[in-house]
């Protein structure tokens, strides 16, 4: 827990948790420092969200209290996020806006934790009711969480009742990034994707399975990708939504920001453009967090409508929604994933991963494990097949959908079920 965060706040984690140990055996929300001290090593323990009233109540107190900036010089978004916009969603978010609605859904939920390299990992574990089902880790990103994915357990776990098949089920294991949500907090370096893809592997081998395939987007494509080139043991095949597939020859172009070459194909040269555009003007985030999270984090830390702010410009961006995502998202949902930030004070704990992997995530894989790709209209680039075939070089599954950005699973959580069920048929 924070420093900035009042003491009678953190009093009230520590009596909620102590509480509810003691009078139910389950892991209540904890502070990172205090969680290890509550998980015994290896044992898989249910978990419990629980957020203490006095954390709300100083979220809606340091709303009020903020200071905003001026209005941006410019009729649209170009200087980030427009200062109407977004003080109509704090104010709704300071007054109307109700965080118990989420936990209680993620109540709902199977909730777990357990101990692997010395670090809390929570996850969801929903088996299905279907005999032959197949396990499925999927993995989410940033500024995303655990709640990107939640709408498509139903899809995948109970197919029957989504349109689909009980020979396309899957048992599904949902973790929380390291250093997310509620998740514990790397206090040495060391978390990045090739850790956490090991990690991932001993998690489904503690939970029984033996066999196994991989699922994500943005940084879970990144650990499934990691995953699939480790080779983890009961690993048999991955699908992501946003693959690497940037050529070796491309990669000095794009990073000194040269125009596409003479002679690519067409939906080659859409791909090097989107690129192109996205590194030149949209990246500024990304340097931040890969070369200092640390200071990132002190404004986001102290700030709810900074970490409001920082969240929402890029789920603006990245939804198929034209830079307004409350076409692709409600409003609570986008203030949900946002709560959850603030109330762990995850933004640098967050943030640390890009300085962890200090990688460019669109520079082409070489996957010889089975893979299979959907690409979604709305991602930051729409990787041609001609790249994706040089990259996975068993491509199982294929396929361009007409609706959906970067948030895949959170926007359009039905078909990329379907896209999952799809991909994997062939695995079963």
């Amino acid at each position: 827990m924070s420093d900035a965060v009042p003491p009678a706040t953190r009093r009230g984690f520590l009596a909620t948790s102590a509480t509810m140990i003691a009078a139910a055996g389950t892991l209540s929300f904890l502070p990172a420092r205090l969680a290890a001290a509550a998980t015994q090593g290896g044992a898989i323990r249910p978990f419990r969200v629980e957020i203490p009233e006095d954390a709300l109540t100083d979220l809606r107190r340091r709303i009020a209290a903020t200071r905003w900036p001026g209005k941006e010089t410019v009729a649209d978004a170009s200087q980030g996020v427009q200062l109407a916009r977004l003080q109509a969603l704090v104010r709704y978010w300071g007054t109307d806006y109700d965080w118990r609605k989420v936990e209680a859904k993620l109540n709902a939920l199977p909730l777990f934790v357990t101990e692997i390299d010395g670090l809390d990992i929570q996850f969801i574990h929903v088996r299905s009711k279907h005999d032959n089902a197949l396990p499925l880790i999927m993995t989410h990103g940033w500024p995303g969480s655990i709640l990107e994915l939640v709408r498509v357990i139903g899809p995948l776990t109970d197919p029957t009742a989504h349109g689909g098949s009980a020979e396309d089920a899957f048992h599904l294991v949902v973790p929380s990034l390291p250093g997310f949500g509620f998740s514990g907090k790397p206090t040495a370096t060391g978390w990045g994707s090739d850790h956490i893809a090991r990690a991932w592997g001993e998690l489904m081998a503690r939970l029984g399975y033996k066999r196994f395939v991989s699922q994500g987007g943005d940084c879970g494509s990144v650990i499934s990708h990691r995953m699939a080139m480790q080779k983890v043991p009961g690993l048999i095949g991955i699908h992501v939504n946003m693959p690497a597939t940037v050529p070796a020859e491309l990669q000095p172009l794009l990073a000194q920001g040269l125009p596409a070459p003479a002679g690519l194909p067409a939906p080659e040269k859409a791909a090097y453009d989107q690129l192109n555009d996205f590194y030149r003007n949209n990246t500024g985030y990304s340097a931040m967090m890969v070369t200092r999270p640390q200071t990132v984090g002190y404004a986001l830390a102290d700030s709810p409508v900074g970490q409001a702010a920082w969240m929402y410009d890029k789920i603006a961006q990245w939804t198929y929604s034209g830079g307004d995502p409350e076409k692709s998202l409600t409003r609570d949902e986008i203030l949900d994933d946002i709560s959850l930030y603030w109330l762990t004070d995850s933004a640098t704990s967050a943030a640390q991963i890009y300085w962890e992997d200090h990688s460019n995530n669109f520079n082409a894989v070489d996957i010889s494990l089975p893979a299979a790709v959907t690409i979604f209209p709305g991602e930051i680039y729409r990787a041609p097949r001609s790249w994706v075939e040089r990259a996975y070089h068993t491509l199982i599954y294929f396929n361009e959908v007409d609706k959906g950005g970067h948030f895949a699973a959170w926007e359009e959580p039905e078909l990329l079920a379907g896209e999952v069920r799809a991909a994997f048929r062939s695995l079963r």
